[in-house]
């Protein structure tokens, strides 16, 4: 390194963002992601001992994926390398092979190659990878935020462990703001800054577990607000959003007014509005609700309060809650609102509901001494001894029907499902009577 690129790395340091500048050097400050690097996993029994294998790191943007690559290049004796995946091709990774077979030979250490976005390299570019993955020549760490099951090469994945890691907790981002607001060295410490809890809460919430972006607004509070009287700059809830360009909503998700929006928001369902279940499904959205949380309700609701007036109901959310676990934001938020609308829009029932806890209240207060015997099961020898005979076979009588005693004798008059005239229903209500002979 000559004296310019020296000058021109420290001048970097100085004047890298917030984000950059806070990066974890080891993993006793890396923060969250306990399931892979919690003291015993895996992943950081591995770094410890300086024994990685190639690894996928997979998950959303600020999580941690380039961080845990850079600890590894901190603490790992082999010889570390980076590409990214967005400027390099084929000729940039023969360059990293060829070095890596010639350090190898003349020092026996090892490469270990880090490709940030690695989906984003063609099959080609990725089969080019392949034999110097398998052979050893290369210890791959590949990072991307898009499911390597589908974006990555089956051959490259199955030669790698895969880590996946989730958004960072509430709790994770701040503590990763107030260590950044008050590091003197590598923070903010030196500007003579605090922060207000809601403001601290507004952040943590609305970064939706990337500390990339908390980091970016925290900085720019900094930089931007003069300091007071007291010499010291003040982040309150107005700063906090104006630095991050989203208002603060009155939305706590631990507090009254979340559980009185998801309230709203399921009756609105209910109600058949669609309109405001949609303003209410999109107020969740822009307060950073777990999607995954939203999409549980709209099940709920499909069979609840739709039932059997409209199957499909159930069939929607259930698929909405599906793509909506392996879509992720902000994609999901057109899945949700299309089942939203479907179930607002269609025929209700609670008839479903009433039923099974009605039922329920008669398992826990009538005494039933037995089920009918001709409905216990025969399939063991001596079962016709005991009784157990005279079960009529529905399939062996016209329409596939015939009347016999289902309901124990306690019982025999109870009627726990009553079909509306909505939707389906209706037809499944004039089917009963058929059958019940009204």
């Amino acid at each position: 390194m000559d004296l310019f690129e020296y000058n021109r790395q420290k001048s970097m340091e100085k004047e890298s963002p917030l984000a950059s500048r806070l990066r974890p050097r080891t993993l006793e400050e890396f923060c969250g992601q306990e399931h892979i690097v919690g003291k015993g996993c895996l992943l950081y029994r591995a770094i410890k001992a300086d024994r990685i294998s190639s690894v996928i790191f997979y998950g959303p943007p600020g999580t941690g994926k380039t961080t845990l690559a850079k600890i590894i290049a901190n603490t790992t004796k082999s010889i570390f390398t980076q590409l990214n995946a967005t400027t390099s091709g084929t000729k940039d990774i023969k360059d990293v092979v060829d070095r890596a077979k010639y350090d190898m030979g003349a020092t026996g250490q090892r490469t270990i190659l880090f490709i940030d976005e690695i989906h984003r390299f063609n099959k080609s570019q990725q089969d080019s990878l392949l034999p110097h993955v398998e052979d050893g020549t290369i210890i791959l760490i590949g990072a991307t935020t898009e499911n390597p099951y589908f974006e990555v090469n089956k051959a490259l994945v199955s030669r790698s462990i895969i880590f996946e890691l989730k958004p960072l907790t509430k709790n994770d981002i701040k503590t990763i703001i107030k260590r950044a607001l008050y590091d003197k060295e590598r923070g903010m410490g030196i500007y003579n800054c605090d922060i207000t809890e809601e403001a601290l809460d507004f952040m943590a919430d609305v970064s939706n577990g990337d500390a990339r972006t908390a980091l970016n607004a925290l900085e720019l509070a900094v930089l931007t607000t003069e300091k007071n009287d007291d010499d010291k700059i003040h982040i309150d809830i107005n700063i906090a959003q104006e630095c991050i360009q989203k208002r603060a909503l009155n939305y706590d998700k631990d507090g009254d007014n979340h559980y009185d929006t998801v309230s709203a928001f399921i009756k609105s369902m209910r109600g058949s509005d669609p309109d405001a279940a949609i303003y209410y499904l999109a107020k969740m959205i822009y307060a950073g609700e777990d999607p995954k949380f939203i999409a549980r309700r709209i099940v709920i609701c499909a069979s609840e309060d739709v039932g059997n007036a409209d199957p499909h109901a159930l069939q929607v959310a259930v698929s909405a809650a599906q793509a909506v676990n392996f879509i992720g934001m902000p994609e999901s938020r057109i899945i949700l609102a299309q089942a939203v609308t479907y179930i607002a829009c269609a025929p209700k029932s609670n008839a479903s509901y009433l039923a099974i806890d009605k039922a329920l209240e008669d398992v826990k207060n009538v005494s039933i001494k037995t089920v009918p015997p001709h409905l216990k099961d025969c399939h063991y020898s001596g079962s016709s001894e005991l009784g157990h005979i005279g079960y009529k076979y529905a399939h062996d009588y016209p329409g596939h029907y015939v009347k016999q005693q289902y309901l124990p004798d306690e019982l025999l008059d109870k009627v726990y499902y009553e079909p509306t005239e909505n939707g389906i229903e209706r037809k499944i209500k004039e089917s009963l009577k058929r059958l019940r002979g009204i």
